[in-house]
């Protein structure tokens, strides 16, 4: 028996590093180390979710990003054994990211999508 239950999810089930909720892994924005445009060490978005190495999901919603932010939660997810001692990791590009792209949520066959499109 499970310790709690939750229910069945189809497909990959992911946890956000900002609110700490599971969540299909397809409602989530998955972001991994990188560099930003002047060659700083960032977090970066992947919405393809194609980038090789290690990588952390967020919810694509500002709250969740802000409470990763003030967690220090993406330093956590994508450096383990370093225990946060990266400085200077900028998570801006993911920000950015989130202010450029317009969410829209629909319900199709029982099943929340997320369909990403850039805002104008």
């Amino acid at each position: 028996m499970a310790r709690f239950e939750e229910p069945a999810q189809d497909g990959p089930v992911r946890t956000c590093v900002g609110c700490r909720k599971r969540a299909a892994k397809r409602e989530l924005l998955r972001v991994t180390a990188g560099s930003d445009p002047d060659g700083q060490p960032a977090v970066v978005p992947d919405p393809t979710a194609t980038a090789p190495g290690r990588g952390a999901h967020v919810h694509p919603t500002r709250e969740c990003y802000e409470l990763a932010v003030r967690r220090k939660a993406f330093t956590r997810a994508l450096f383990p054994q370093r225990k946060g001692a990266v400085g200077g990791l900028s998570s801006a590009p993911v920000g950015d990211y989130l202010d450029t792209r317009q969410t829209s949520t629909t319900v199709a066959d029982g099943h929340l999508t997320r369909n990403w499109s850039k805002s104008s």
